[in-house]
């Protein structure tokens, strides 16, 4: 089968266990078709699992009713994710870094965090509602 020169898919959806794990399944999918790797795979759907629960658990207070809009696509080595919410937003500069001593018994900022430390760029979009995620595929050190 030839693996597809881009892929894209959009969704909204709500915050629900069974939604949020379809979304999942079907960029997981995408991924392996695309040959990306496990690397990638891992990396992808620990940042996007992250970024939904912070949309459900931040962003609409726990309902996870209210639609969430995610967009997902691969173009070559390249995975871009756009994960955004209906919530008020927040600063990102404001979140208290989760690793720093004062902060190891705070619920909050570990997320985030991941999603910074698995993935390319990341760019949290003003008011905060809406995160964009990147991830490259390293070309040099084969997976």
């Amino acid at each position: 089968m030839a693996v597809p020169e881009s892929w894209s898919r959009n969704w909204r959806t709500c915050g629900t266990r069974a939604e949020c794990s379809e979304v999942m399944e079907t960029v997981q999918a995408a991924l392996q078709e695309a040959g990306l790797g496990e690397t990638a795979a891992f990396a992808v759907r620990l940042s996007l699992e992250e970024a939904l629960a912070n949309a459900v658990r931040h962003g609409h207070a726990g309902d996870a009713e209210r639609p969430i809009d995610v967009s997902a696509e691969i173009t070559g080595g390249v995975v871009r994710l756009e994960v955004a919410d209906e919530g008020p937003g927040f600063d990102p500069t404001a979140v208290p870094d989760p690793t720093a001593e004062e902060n190891l018994t705070i619920a909050s900022g570990r997320g985030l965090s991941l999603i910074r430390a698995f993935m390319t760029d990341v760019e949290v979009v003003p008011p905060g509602n809406r995160i964009i995620m990147t991830y490259r595929v390293e070309t040099s050190g084969g997976e």
